[in-house]
């Protein structure tokens, strides 16, 4: 083989490997502070599948302050997998604030939607708070209403799939609904079906982020079955969008005061009339 061979190998090699784009920082979050789905290990697994599948860097936690200890700022976008009640304390609800802000993307499964609901702004960035559901968990027709999106292109125009089908009360009028379940086909007429097109995914911008919910994946089994993980799958590609894209100077929620690092720059200024810091560090003063 030419050395001129060996260098031009080399030198593409280099290239290619230059040109690599970001990884995607992946958070799953799985805490619980009332009813604990059997799923949720199931749900777990299907993450670590699709992770390995797509290459995203993968972290699972049901640690509410990893959202308070910065690490937030590395990620992507964070998944909501089947939490219930309240799950993070000030600190952890302002960093996800300020993460969303920051243009990034939100992921809510099942029970997000059951999920603090003492902070508005989480209600308006899932779009619905769980209010109930029928007994068991009965097979139920869904219709795609937007077979354009990534998360529901894959999917037949109906679909009957057994699981627990929530009521949710809607927080905003500005989703984009994909999936509707018709009532009349899991409620019996004693549990009163009034609406055919009950709203069960949807996606939509808010606050300079990107937000998808489904309100299926109760059952184990849900997290085995192929539609329902590409379901998953095209709503976090989605809310991913473009990996390390999160500007946090478009963050309007301003940090702590204890959040804030103080650095001595001088201490012998003597009652200054004016001072300026300069690019390097060092302080002029008059």
């Amino acid at each position: 083989m030419s050395r001129r061979y060996l260098f031009l190998l080399a030198f593409s090699t280099v290239l290619v490997s230059g040109c690599a784009p970001p990884t995607s920082e992946v958070l799953v979050f799985s805490k619980t502070n009332g009813y604990r789905h059997s799923a949720i290990e199931a749900g777990q697994d299907m993450m670590r599948r699709l992770a390995a599948e797509e290459g995203w860097n993968l972290e699972i936690t049901e640690d509410s302050t990893v959202f308070a200890s910065g690490a937030l700022q590395q990620k992507d976008a964070v998944v909501f997998l089947l939490t219930t009640q309240d799950v993070l304390g000030a600190a952890g609800q302002r960093e996800m604030e300020r993460f969303i802000q920051a243009g990034g993307g939100y992921v809510g499964i099942h029970s997000a939607s059951d999920t603090e609901y003492d902070w508005p702004w989480y209600g308006r960035l899932v779009g619905g708070y769980f209010t109930g559901h029928p007994p068991g968990t009965p097979e139920g027709t869904i219709t795609v209403v937007d077979s354009t999106f990534g998360a529901t292109s894959h999917l037949p125009a109906t679909w009957d799939k057994v699981d627990e089908w929530y009521d949710i009360r809607s927080t905003n009028g500005f989703r984009n609904t994909l999936l509707t379940v018709d009532e009349f086909s899991y409620k019996t007429p004693e549990q009163g079906p009034v609406n055919s097109r009950r709203e069960i995914a949807w996606y939509h911008e808010f606050d300079g982020g990107r937000s998808f919910y489904t309100a299926l994946g109760h059952t184990e089994e849900s997290y085995e079955d192929p539609l329902f993980v590409e379901h998953v799958r095209g709503g976090l590609v989605w809310a991913i969008g473009e990996p390390g894209a999160r500007d946090y100077s478009a963050a309007t929620v301003r940090p702590r005061d204890d959040e804030f690092v103080v650095t001595v720059l001088a201490d012998t200024l003597n009652e200054p009339m004016e001072l300026d810091v300069l690019p390097g560090g060092d302080v002029l003063f008059v």
